[in-house]
């Protein structure tokens, strides 16, 4: 979601990354693996913070990081003008975009990205790539610029479960990247821990993979949906490239890192989505999913790291509640050029300057984690997909051998199949 970014690398083969220290390599493990905990309860999957609460009570007696509890009501807390709301921003509170049955969970809300193409490559708008549809001051409001020649809208994601995908080793990404046919194959990008300075890690979180710590992702929202700074983050956005200072009253950073930290443990503490009722006909539909390829991009299991883990240079080590679980995410968290490719790079240089070395991720989107599908009914990045046969018919590209083999079967393999899909 970045506006404002640090330095990312375009990869093949992350063997050097996943072998730094801090980035995610396993640990030695013997225990075998128990199944993470599944549920729309608005119940913890029983991770506890790491430190102490901060101490500092807001008006409703809520304390970051005292409670599973205390950090979801901040996740849902409604900011205003005085918290540092805006100047230009998309939503009043994390829960807003990420609410389908519980806090966390998936959302109907898409922001507006824009940019443009041209000879020399791609460049960002006036005010980077994403279009606030909300100011604080009628005069704020931001218009995408006629210039600009790419549009395409972003659905919100689904968080729940994303403590577990945190806590998968990044070896373990690139052992599913290798195991992939070439034609399929995965892009995976390292991306830098923004709490770690100087440290990158394989991707994970966003449209692009374009964050891999919880942290970052919940910094990066708090910035570019609700306008409010923080020590990640310091720097305002601006209006169309215009400055915002003279309607913004609150000193920056606006959070001074508390908020962040509360929304990236509440995260961490969600349980995965939980599957429906699974019949015969669902059990027989997963067999034709998995006959058809549609399990190489969206990878049915994975196992995270270890317990006491150290990820992200040292700022988060995995819990014994998300260590050693096996989870079933149905995606491989990486880069695919599947036909829908929202013609946004992934940007990791100055604002406004061309990156025709990148470009190559205009055509590409990570893979859409299907677990909690039977909640969305706006599919794929843009949501302008309503049922998964309109979102199968859509893929091209790296997916279009599996897409032929979709259409090649018949109407009772079709039918177990979304009945497959139906359940997850």
């Amino acid at each position: 979601m970045s506006k404002r970014r640090a330095a990312l690398t375009i990869v093949g083969v992350l063997v050097a990354v996943a072998a730094a220290p801090g980035l995610g390599r396993a640990q030695e493990n013997t225990a075998p693996p128990t199944e993470a905990p599944t549920g729309y309860d608005n119940l913890t999957n029983g991770h506890t913070v790491q430190g102490p609460p901060f101490q500092s009570l807001n008006s409703d007696n809520v304390v970051a990081r005292r409670s599973f509890n205390d950090n979801r009501f901040l996740f849902e807390d409604t900011e205003v003008d005085t918290d540092g709301l805006g100047p230009v921003y998309n939503a009043q509170s994390c829960r807003e975009c990420h609410q389908s049955v519980v806090t966390g969970g998936a959302s109907q809300i898409a922001e507006l990205r824009t940019g443009r193409q041209g000879k020399r490559g791609f460049f960002e708008s006036a005010g980077g790539t994403l279009i606030h549809s909300r100011a604080t001051y009628a005069d704020l409001v931001e218009r995408p610029a006629y210039t600009d020649n790419v549009a395409t809208l972003r659905v919100s994601t689904n968080t729940l479960g994303d403590g577990f995908v945190e806590a998968v080793a990044d070896e373990t990404l690139l052992a599913i990247q290798r195991a992939q046919p070439p034609a399929l194959r995965g892009n995976a990008i390292a991306v830098p821990v923004l709490e770690a300075a100087g440290l990158n890690r394989i991707g994970r979180f966003g449209w692009k993979s374009q964050h891999a710590s919880l942290e970052s992702f919940a910094a990066d929202a708090y910035l570019n949906e609700m306008g409010i700074t923080s020590p990640l983050f310091p720097e305002e956005n601006t209006s169309d490239g215009k400055s915002v200072k003279a309607y913004d009253h609150v000193a920056d950073p606006e959070d001074d890192g508390v908020d962040i930290i509360a929304f990236a443990d509440f995260m961490r503490a969600t349980k995965a989505p939980a599957r429906g009722p699974i019949s015969a006909a669902v059990r027989a539909g997963e067999q034709v999913f998995n006959a058809t390829g549609c399990n190489v991009c969206h990878t049915p299991t994975m196992v995270t790291a270890p317990a006491n883990t150290v990820l992200n240079g040292g700022k988060f080590v995995v819990s014994a509640a998300l260590g050693n679980k096996v989870i079933h995410p149905y995606s491989d968290f990486m880069l695919h050029d599947v036909g829908t490719g929202d013609g946004i790079p992934v940007l990791p240089i100055t604002e406004g300057a061309p990156v025709p070395e990148v470009s190559v991720t205009a055509r590409q989107m990570r893979t859409a984690p299907l677990w909690g599908l039977r909640t969305r009914n706006r599919l794929m990045h843009d949501g302008l997909s309503f049922t998964s046969e309109d979102a199968i018919s859509r893929h091209g590209g790296q997916a279009a051998p599996v897409r032929a083999r979709y259409n090649g079967l018949d109407a009772k393999q079709k039918s177990l199949l979304l009945s497959f899909l139906g359940s997850l």
